[in-house]
Parts: structure tokens; sequence; C-alpha cells
């Protein structure tokens, strides 16, 4: 069971600085200050989506995978401030040592992709498809997913992945069994196997809303992969007519996309990868060079700002933000430091010892597959 806070607990421990007691720009200087005295007792870790005004303020930034490899890597911090969302805060707080405190700015953080799956509804779906098929399955979850279905994974002898290693990590599955089961986000797992020469009528959707997942057992049976019907509500923001404007107004540019976008807005594209690939793409990239990002837009309009000499833009003409990780503010990280130096910490995310033993055994089959 998941030490996790009941609406009311929420709202005992929503950050308590109001607008009118420090402005913007304070609300800066305070946090340069408080982050000096406290110095290495606290690390910060920084999502790539994070707001430009929170990333200064992190010791480290990354995507999924390399903030989960530096948090088993933190030995001496005595809080983890992750600026994230919180099933990343869960991920710290099982990688990181019994004695140090993992805490979430804002516990209002979440993940609209990592909700669209729960422990209940998987639970069922393996039930399901174990009746309907004696082959092997063997379940792969996306890191975007609560502690308690990492848990699910390692009990049955699956692998979590990131967008970096999905390649990697389903290669492993499908040689461990005959078939898998991939959540929560289906375009990630379509987009995966498609490109590792899986076909896609060997491809179904297991949609919890509908009964038995909409899937006969003839549908499970002939199936290689089954998909869980999940997906990130930034990534399909792009569409196949924002591709054909592109193509059609500037065929030059480059179209880079993030593997959580729908299967034919990647096959679209020119390019395709996680965080990390898109990143390291563009700055590789020759001066000059023109790219639309089909990704979250506060890394595009950081990326814009960090290479002026290549021309980078947004995919699509609309604003494609991830609200949940925007909550995470500087106000909020400045009153969980406040919290510390009083002797108090808020926010602090805790995963209960089965849970965390579990989903460790999938965390630990990732990382040796990465």
């Amino acid at each position: 069971m998941l030490d996790i806070f009941d609406e009311q607990e929420r709202k005992d421990h929503l950050p308590q600085i109001s607008e009118s007691e420090l402005s913007d720009e304070r609300v800066l200087e305070e946090l340069t200050a408080v982050k000096k005295r406290l110095g290495s007792r606290v690390v910060v870790l920084g999502h790539h989506y994070q707001q430009d005004d929170v990333i200064a303020f992190a010791d480290v930034t990354g995507d999924s995978l390399e903030l989960a490899r530096k948090a088993a890597q933190i030995k001496d911090a005595e809080f983890v401030m992750f600026c994230g969302v919180h099933f990343m805060a869960e991920t710290a707080d099982m990688l990181t040592g019994p004695e140090q405190k993992v805490i979430l700015p804002d516990l209002r953080a979440g993940c609209s992709m990592a909700d669209m799956a729960n422990r209940r509804e998987i639970d069922l779906a393996w039930a399901h498809m174990k009746a309907c098929t004696s082959d092997k399955i063997v379940p792969i979850t996306y890191i975007n997913c609560s502690a308690a279905l990492k848990s699910f994974v390692g009990e049955n002898d699956g692998s979590i992945c990131t967008s970096s290693n999905a390649e990697k990590v389903i290669t492993w599955g499908l040689s461990q069994g005959e078939k898998l089961l991939f959540f929560p986000d289906q375009h990630l797992g379509r987009n995966t196997c498609y490109k590792l020469g899986i076909k896609l009528e060997d491809m179904v959707v297991y949609d919890p809303r509908q009964r038995h997942g909409g899937l006969t057992p003839e549908q499970i049976r002939a199936a290689k992969v089954i998909l869980w019907y999940g997906f990130c509500s930034v990534h399909q923001g792009f569409t196949v007519s924002h591709i054909q404007e592109w193509r059609r107004k500037d065929p030059n540019r480059i179209l880079i996309v993030h593997p959580e976008c729908s299967f034919d807005v990647v096959q679209g594209a020119d390019l395709a990868g996680s965080t990390s690939y898109i990143i390291n793409q563009i700055a590789a990239a020759a001066p000059g060079t023109k790219f639309a990002v089909g990704t979250e837009i506060n890394l595009v309009n950081r990326l814009a700002q960090q290479y002026p000499q290549l021309d980078i833009t947004s995919l699509s003409p609309y604003q494609c933000l991830c609200t949940t990780m925007y909550r995470v503010r500087p106000r909020w990280l400045l009153e969980s430091y406040r919290a510390i130096e009083r002797g108090e910490a808020i926010n602090v995310i805790r995963v209960d010892e089965v849970t965390k033993k579990f989903a460790l055994k999938a965390l630990d089959q990732m990382l040796a597959i990465s």
C-alpha cells in the first residue's frame, strides 16, 4: 500500500506562500539565499519539462531515465527535492537511502497518463489475459506510472522502461516470452514495437473501460503485443495536419518528435526519439539548421534559447504544455526549503516496503538492461 495523502491531507500540505506575501522577484531572491544556506543537504532534481525559473535551481536536469540513475547515486544529501511529477518522486524514494527524504514541492503535480492505469485494472486485465492464453506474457511498464504498477511488473518478472531505453527493454521482453503487455502508453509501445519489426496487425489495444478490455480471447491469443489504451495528453496534441502544414510551408525544416506522439505523426516526422535524443540531435546540428519539435513547450523554448544559431520552433502552433509539471513553481520550491529549515519537511513522498521490494526488482531489471 502506498503512503499517499488523502484529499484533506493534500489541502493541508499545499504551499503556504501567497502572492501577497512575496513578489515573484522576492521569491527568487529568497530561494537563492536558502539554497545557499542549506547547501549539500538538499539536492534538486529537475525534469526537462519544468519552467526555466525552476530549472535555474536544479542541481541535475534530465529525463526520467537520467534522473532515476542520478537518484540512485545520491548518497550524502538528506533531502532530494524532485521538481517533476508524483511518479518520478516515488521512483526517487525507492532508489535513495532509507534515511533520505524525497520531497515533491506540490503534491498536485501528477501525470494524466499515469492516472490511466491503476493496480485494480491491471490485475483484472492480467487475469483475463492469462485465462485466454497459455503463452507466457511479459509485462513492461513505461516509467510514467505509479509505484504500485511498477511493483506489479516486478512481481510478474517484467521490466520498467523509459522512452530512452524502450527498444532495449522490449527486445529483452520478447526474448523472455511469447507476448508483451505494455502499459500505460499505447503510442510509445506501438511506435517502438513497429520500429523493432512487429507488424501493426500483431498489436491490439486493451481498453479497461470496456468489458474484457474490448478484446476477444481470439484477439488476445493472436496478438504479439497487447497495448494499454493510455496516452500523453501533451504529445497526443501533435497531429498529422501539423506535419503536413510544415511540409507545405517549409519543406527543408527537420521535423523531430517524441515517441509518445501518435503512430501517424511519428511516421510522418523526419526523426523520433526520447527527450534526450531530441536534445542531442539539436545540439549536434549545424548552424542554420531548422527544426520543428513535437514535445513539451518549455523544453522547446529552452532549446531555442540555448541554440540561437539554429531555428527551433514547436511542431504545433498551440502551446503544448504539461500542466501538471507546471504546478511546480519557485514559490512552492521555496516553501519546501523553508519547511526543511524549520525542521518539519513537508510533501515527503514515501513508498511502503512491500511495494518498494517488487518495484525495485523491476527498476533493477531496467537498469541492468540499459
